[in-house]
């Protein structure tokens, strides 16, 4: 089968900004930035300084989710200011950044799996063809032509005797660039190896998640965090027609999460997620609060992603600019959100993306709980869910 996700912006809250200031014998740069040190040393190329004269104040970076992994926006300020004697600071627009700006890799992958007789997976093969992230932005990293990234979790934690993982890289044409964005390779891979693994339990006629724990007896955690959510999402309980509930799991920066998502769907194609329910292994939890807090960012970024998320292009220009165009989740559409979070004594893990990689499988597995329909490609296509 052919799992597909679109390009997607990051469409931070806070466009990216840049204050510069050159002088002859120094440079200072106010910016909110997640590679300070990339933009000290591309300050000092560019103004000819040694790189102790240039002096970085970062600030809170108002969202990154990977756009601000990029320095574009910090050159473009330094060349500006080296023509003037005092500060200068440079803002894009929200339109110059989504039609500008670095995009998360189109992939177009092929997926397929070999049963036995009770329908338990043997064999897994997935071809990853999209451009590839490391060769442009940390070159050592890619090797032998394969981008570790765009790999990255192509067969899940999942125990499969045996596994095929390619990579094919395909770069799109000149002025699109993909990047890092919120969740990296695993937001692609999670999304259709959840989606696949949902498809042999449903020829199996399995449970989701009984079908799952012979596969992880090398993750006892996450057998652990599976039983619990299956406790606490009411996963047995009936719905109503037109109701379905879906589950993904993902193990990503040494955290151990899933996600079961309810939605209703109804006559006209139109999905609403009802509620979202997530158990996260994520080690020793420093700060409680933020564990929900994370959960639930990354939710709701992902979630905008599957439901509205695609850059398309028309005449070699990016056809969206704002949030009239490239829309984002609003409040009355948020879902219901529990999270519960494991007793652990692990070494801490990492919180800020998992939620982001688990909601689209969850609830594209959802989708096809409730009408029936699989969904093999993102953003989720209501046309295809109508009933009338």
């Amino acid at each position: 089968v052919v799992y597909q996700v679109p390009f997607l912006a990051h469409a931070c809250l806070e466009p990216v900004n840049c204050t510069v200031h050159v002088r002859k014998d120094a440079c200072d740069i106010w910016v909110g930035i997640q590679v300070p040190a990339r933009a000290k040393t591309a300050a000092a190329e560019l103004t000819g300084l040694p790189e102790e004269a240039v002096q970085v104040h970062n600030h809170l970076i108002g969202g990154g989710f990977g756009r601000r992994l990029e320095i574009d926006f910090v050159i473009h300020a330094v060349k500006i200011a080296k023509q003037v004697d005092y500060p200068v600071k440079v803002i894009w627009s929200r339109e110059e950044d989504t039609r500008h700006s670095t995009l998360r890799p189109f992939h177009y992958n092929h997926l397929s799996a070999g049963l036995d007789e009770q329908n338990r997976p043997v064999a897994w093969t997935h071809k990853v063809t999209g451009g590839s992230i490391l060769a442009r932005w940390a070159p050592p990293a890619f090797v032998n032509g394969i981008d570790r990234d765009a790999v990255r979790d192509a067969s899940g934690p999942y125990a499969f005797p045996n596994v095929k993982v390619q990579y094919v890289r395909h770069e799109p044409p000149a002025g699109i660039t993909p990047a890092f964005w919120r969740g990296v390779g695993h937001t692609q891979n999670a999304f259709m190896v959840e989606g696949l693994l949902d498809e042999l339990i449903h020829v199996a006629k399995a449970d989701p998640f009984e079908y799952r724990y012979p596969l992880l007896q090398e993750h006892p955690r996450a057998i652990k965090v599976l039983q619990l959510l299956r406790e606490k999402s009411d996963w047995d309980s009936p719905l109503p027609q037109g109701h379905g509930r879906g589950l993904a799991l993902t193990y990503c920066f040494s955290t151990y999460a899933a996600q079961v998502a309810e939605v209703s769907v109804s006559a006209n194609g139109d999905v609403r997620v009802l509620k979202v329910t997530t158990v996260v292994d994520c080690g020793i939890p420093i700060n409680p609060d933020s564990v929900v807090a994370q959960i639930q960012g990354g939710t709701f970024f992902g979630l905008t992603a599957a439901l509205f998320g695609d850059i398309t292009f028309k005449d070699g220009r990016v056809e969206q600019g704002n949030f009239d165009t490239y829309r984002m989740l609003r409040i009355n559409e948020v879902p219901e959100l529990i999270t519960h979070t494991v007793e652990s004594s692990e070494a801490p893990g990492g919180l800020g993306e998992v939620s982001t990689v688990t909601i689209a499988p969850a609830v594209v597995n959802a989708i096809y709980a409730a009408t029936g329909k699989r969904l093999r490609s993102l953003p989720i296509n209501t046309q295809e869910l109508r009933t009338t």
